[in-house]
């Protein structure tokens, strides 16, 4: 059984996760084993869902709680993987937006693609989610590609109608995986990770071939899953199996998170 949900993206990351610092250019590994956890990229993605749950997606509200939420839920985990702008951001007393395009932008911003109503609605929200600290056009296009990829995803979209899309407004993709993994390198911008976890979608047989699409292309690599996983996790759904596995990873207070996000948006 599968489900379309935002544990996608958390399963990407999960996977990615001990591959990050220690690239495997093959896709044939085990999809959980020593040294996966959940990185910021599960922590960010489900404290933006906190925020949602929390304004039941309204956008002026979303604009006055967006920050505080996610520092509130981010700071309890100081080593789960922040860059250092972005570490500096959340612990800072004043958050400002910081003029990033870099990767944290679209790997967290997958729910506003369940609790958006219209491609209008959800990029408004995609934007405010994403303008308190990546605000930088490239960040903002980053986050809007992989929320509107997530939402066509989810509205029944075909591959070749995303692709066209993103295409038009976003990223030309004109490589495959396997003429990129010989010398693709961790890059940490928008503009280097779309395009390739791109696709690893656009390439995948299923869900999981997604991910490990995603993760053998090495760099900066449980982004990537998580930002292939969000668009394979609304097309194919999750298999049930390793949604169960992923929730392991989470503690208690982000599995709350996920439940109440998955009952109140994912279910309807």
């Amino acid at each position: 059984m599968t489900e379309k949900s935002i544990l996608g993206s958390i399963i990407g990351d999960i996977v990615g996760s001990r591959f990050e610092f220690n690239n495997y250019r093959g896709k044939d590994f085990e999809l959980f084993g020593r040294g996966c956890f959940a990185t910021d990229d599960s922590i960010m993605t489900l404290a933006i869902a906190q925020a949602l749950l929390d304004t039941n997606g309204d956008r002026e509200q979303l604009k006055q709680i967006t920050a505080q939420t996610m520092q509130c839920i981010g700071r309890p985990y100081p080593h789960c993987g922040y860059g250092n702008h972005f570490y500096e951001w959340m612990y800072s007393e004043d958050p400002e937006p910081y003029n990033s395009f870099g990767n944290g932008a679209a790997m967290r911003v997958s729910p506003v693609a369940y609790v958006g109503q219209t491609v209008d609605e959800m990029k408004k929200l995609s934007h405010i989610v994403t303008a308190v600290s990546h605000d930088h056009p490239e960040g903002l296009k980053g986050a809007e590609a992989t929320a509107l990829a997530t939402y066509m995803a989810l509205t029944g979209s075909s591959k070749e109608e995303i692709r066209t899309a993103m295409e038009n407004d976003y990223y030309h993709v004109a490589f495959t995986i396997d003429e990129v993994r010989p010398y693709y390198r961790f890059d940490e911008t928008c503009q280097k990770t779309l395009p390739v976890a791109l696709a690893a979608f656009y390439e995948a047989n299923d869900f999981e071939d997604a991910i490990r699409n995603a993760v053998s292309v090495g760099g900066d690599s449980d982004t990537i899953a998580a930002i292939t996983g969000a668009i394979a996790g609304a097309y194919y759904g999750v298999p049930e199996d390793i949604g169960k596995r992923a929730l392991k990873y989470l503690d208690t207070s982000l599995l709350d998170i996920y439940t109440r996000f998955h009952g109140k948006y994912e279910t309807r």
